[in-house]
């Protein structure tokens, strides 16, 4: 009876010790399977991390370019309102001019067109506070600096009196719209007098 009981203990160990290997060699494979997985997982969750930056990146640019975008399009029509005038503002100026000559050389001692040359005094006066509601100015330099930027010098003469590059007298006033040269003024500009040549040497 013993060696029976020793018969079946001796089969039941390599059972026993088959069904542990079984089990060990189960929990390894599901080891290695669940390691394989969560590699897998990490890998899905890091390129997904990677697109979403990517998108926000995207998202990002997209927003700044709409903002230039829309910046742009402010200035552009900013521009447009302040500049839509200049080329009707360009067609005034010899109306403006053709006032100021007709004052410049009227006979405003003559009793009989006196009220007319008054009128049209008014009437210039009048033009030009209107248009500089709508930004335009008169450039008007005597007696200032010549400055190339608003000023066109006609010619250069000797005067003792004043500093070179003096503006001497203005032939016709210049006029700027919104900060920008419409028509430069044309002037005379002093220059030093040059000093006489010496012929008893």
């Amino acid at each position: 009876m013993s060696e029976e009981l020793n018969q079946e203990t001796a089969q039941a160990a390599p059972e026993a010790t088959t069904t542990e290997a079984n089990a060990e060699q189960t929990e390894q494979v599901v080891e290695n399977a669940d390691a394989l997985r969560i590699a897998e997982l990490e890998k899905a969750l890091k390129k997904s991390e990677a697109k979403v930056d990517d998108q926000k990146d995207s998202v990002i640019r997209a927003k700044a370019d709409v903002e230039n975008m829309r910046r742009r399009s402010a200035q552009d029509v900013e521009k447009a309102h302040k500049f839509a005038l200049e080329k009707f503002a360009s067609e005034l100026l010899p109306v403006l001019d053709n006032l100021e000559r007709a004052i410049q050389f009227s006979d405003k001692e003559n009793e009989a067109v006196k009220t007319v040359v008054e009128g049209v005094e008014l009437t210039y006066q009048s033009f030009i506070s209107t248009v500089e509601k709508f930004g335009m100015e008169v450039v008007d330099p005597q007696n200032e600096a010549f400055n190339p930027e608003r000023h066109q010098a006609m010619s250069m003469q000797e005067n003792a009196e004043l500093k070179p590059n003096t503006v001497t007298a203005v032939m016709q006033k210049g006029y700027v719209l919104n900060g920008r040269l419409l028509r430069p003024a044309m002037v005379m500009v002093s220059k030093a007098p040059s000093e006489p040549l010496d012929i008893t040497a």
